[in-house]
């Protein structure tokens, strides 16, 4: 049994690399420990512009938690973060957020009592910078409609834009979450599990909008669907128990015996 065929196939794909091999954003022995417990151990990340990009990795390998240091919602014990060509180790993720690197969550986070309308306003509110924009009339802030309701459009949200965000099924929620993190308009997204507790359909409409946003962005996910990385993606890097493991492309990683024996529990076919 392959590792191909455990993970439901792809292995059709062809993953080609984008022209340019400049980095956007680069970590050097990136380690976080936890009173003891190594949750990622000494990872040097490459992340060439306007790539698409994927973490992977079983259980426990250490996806999430790296996703968090990159996006400083979590400090490293050591090691450095550099984004388009600034170290990034320092700051807040407030900070980071303002240079372009936006992320996405594992757990969807909206805000229930509002519209779906009115989730992908606040965060073109949030881009344009007026702190004041809550305290206008709804005249002025309904000049941001037309683009929030391209945004769900895009992603097929636009039938739902006038009903409460809390009623939305969870897929739908992953949705408009992703048209909310777009609405800020980042140079680089870091998308955690993009298609987790989608249908199929749904699935299929996100992964072609991912292709596209890609093309004058950069996106580094973590998905645990390969048959989805292995139709979107550039690059792949194998985390196991904090380490990368392997990298490459999608035949290069589903034919290594390592990632094989990770995800199997063997190196055997």
């Amino acid at each position: 049994m392959t590792f191909a065929s455990r993970v439901g196939g792809g292995a059709g794909s062809e993953c080609q690399i984008r022209s340019t091999s400049e980095t956007v954003l680069e970590t050097e022995d990136l380690t976080k420990d936890f009173a003891g417990f190594i949750a990622v151990r000494s990872v040097n990340l490459r992340v060439r512009r306007g790539a698409i990009h994927a973490v992977i990795g079983p259980n426990g390998a250490g996806k999430t938690t790296c996703f968090n240091l990159l996006s400083k919602f979590l400090n490293p014990t050591r090691g450095r973060i550099v984004f388009d060509g600034r170290d990034i180790t320092a700051l807040t993720p407030a900070e980071v957020a303002r240079l372009g690197l936006v992320r996405s969550f594992q757990i969807s986070a909206v805000f229930p009592h509002l519209t779906v309308l009115e989730n992908v306003r606040v965060a073109l509110q949030r881009r344009r910078g007026g702190s004041f924009d809550f305290w206008r009339s709804k005249r002025v802030l309904r000049a941001f409609d037309e683009r929030a309701n391209a945004l769900l459009a895009d992603v097929g949200l636009l039938p739902y834009a006038n009903i409460p965000a809390g009623q939305l099924p969870y897929g739908r929620k992953r949705a408009l979450e992703i048209a909310t993190t777009i609405a800020l308009d980042p140079q680089m997204l870091l998308l955690d599990e993009p298609t987790s507790g989608m249908a199929r359909e749904d699935i299929e409409r996100i992964s072609t909008l991912i292709k596209a946003l890609a093309v004058d962005r950069t996106v580094l996910m973590v998905e645990h669907n390969i048959s989805v990385i292995a139709n979107l993606c550039d690059r792949i890097t194998v985390l196991s128990r904090g380490e990368i493991l392997a990298e490459g492309d999608y035949q290069t990683v589903s034919a290594d015996p390592a990632v094989r024996e990770a995800y199997l529990g063997t190196g055997h076919d």
